[in-house]
């Protein structure tokens, strides 16, 4: 199984009536998801099911990469790292699952795979942390394969 966490790309400031669910990208924060998208459609990717927050800042973030997008209201802001796992299946899911949701739960579960500990790790904003999950030896191993920003 292949995991990758993608945060959200910059979005603009809550102002007024806005609900924080409801701020769109910045347009720089559109070029730097176009530019990770990119990135991602030249990889490797085979049976891809991106997943996204219901947050609008990470749908328009998912929706730069031309594939179905579904969303998931455990992937919202506030979403925990066993929310995370949950959506996911992991490391069950056969395929790549694409999860684009917040900080600091991207950050917490980069760090439990890669340390055993969640950990407040810091995911730039439209950043991609690339898992893989394999056996080894009769041991399971997850193996970071990419980390990629605008």
């Amino acid at each position: 199984m292949d995991l990758i966490l993608w945060r959200h790309a910059e979005a603009k400031e809550a102002d007024g009536p806005i609900a924080d669910a409801d701020r769109d990208l910045t347009a720089a924060g559109l070029r730097h998801a176009q530019q990770v998208a990119e990135w991602l459609r030249r990889q490797p990717l085979r049976d891809t099911t991106v997943l996204s927050s219901p947050a609008r800042r990470a749908m328009q973030t998912a929706q730069t990469l031309g594939l179905p997008v579904k969303v998931k209201t455990q992937l919202g802001v506030g979403a925990s790292t066993p929310d995370l796992l949950a959506a996911a299946d992991w490391p069950d899911h056969h395929g790549v699952i694409i999860l684009v949701s917040h900080q600091p739960a991207l950050g917490r579960l980069a760090s439990l795979l890669l340390a055993g500990t969640e950990a407040d790790w810091t995911i730039k904003k439209a950043g991609v942390w690339w898992f893989t999950n394999r056996v080894r030896h009769d041991e399971t191993q997850t193996v970071l394969r990419a980390v990629h920003n605008p």
